[in-house]
């Protein structure tokens, strides 16, 4: 297992200093976040042991039972949520996760700040937009995204760095992902969130700053330490 991680690993990065040298971009411009859910402590592992430090978890809970750990070893490793986070996880969001990229609604806005005051810290945070205004999606709609983007800096100032989002499956990602660069540029922000596995090099040729991916790092179903 970890010498197949190591190898995929090796290939993402490869890929992406490619697009990135394709986009006439420098390649220091992206950064990777390996998206580890459902997969095991011992491939999370073997991604650190490959020199992998970003990791995306979805759950807190899952996240919980990992990354403490793991810390210890390694404690530059950056832990990030990336799965729609309830107001009742927010404590144990801040208290684990070091960027949380799905604040999306007034709601969690006001669960954070409690939990903020509650662990004495604040993970960086990214908004995530609905861009496709899909109802089934978290996400911030289209249309309110700039008023509640001013109101999230306003709040949480310097700890709001960037956007995310994930476009709808059945359309071209690309004016997705331009949406949301133009959108974060707009604001000044620096960080965009955007583009997984399949996508990761259209979502660099628009501007991302960070692409999430996990199939093509750990395989497309939970691995086991055998």
């Amino acid at each position: 297992m970890s010498d197949q991680i190591a190898e995929n690993l090796s290939a993402i990065r490869s890929r992406i200093i490619q697009a990135c040298e394709t986009s006439g971009r420098p390649a220091t411009d992206v950064g990777l976040v390996a998206v580890s859910k459902f997969h095991p402590q011992d491939a999370v592992e073997a991604a650190l042991k490959a020199g992998q430090r970003v990791f995306g978890e979805n759950r807190v809970q899952e996240a919980a039972s990992k990354f403490p750990a793991l810390r210890e070893t390694w404690p530059d490793l950056r832990l990030h949520i990336i799965g729609g986070l309830q107001t009742n996880k927010a404590v144990d969001a801040c208290r684990i996760a070091d960027v949380i990229e799905t604040l999306d609604r007034p709601a969690l806005s006001d669960a954070l700040e409690k939990a903020a005051e509650k662990t004495g810290r604040l993970p960086e945070l990214l908004i995530q937009v609905n861009t496709g205004n899909e109802p089934q999606k978290s996400g911030i709609p289209r249309d309110e995204a700039d008023a509640f983007i001013k109101a999230s800096m306003l709040r949480f100032g310097a700890k709001v760095r960037g956007l995310m989002c994930i476009p709808p499956e059945d359309e071209d990602p690309a004016p997705h992902f331009h949406f949301l660069t133009q959108l974060a540029q707009r604001h000044g922000l620096p960080v965009v969130s955007m583009g997984m596995s399949a996508d990761f090099e259209t979502a660099i040729a628009e501007g991302a700053t960070l692409v999430r991916v996990g199939s093509a790092i750990f395989g497309s179903r939970p691995m086991t330490g055998s």
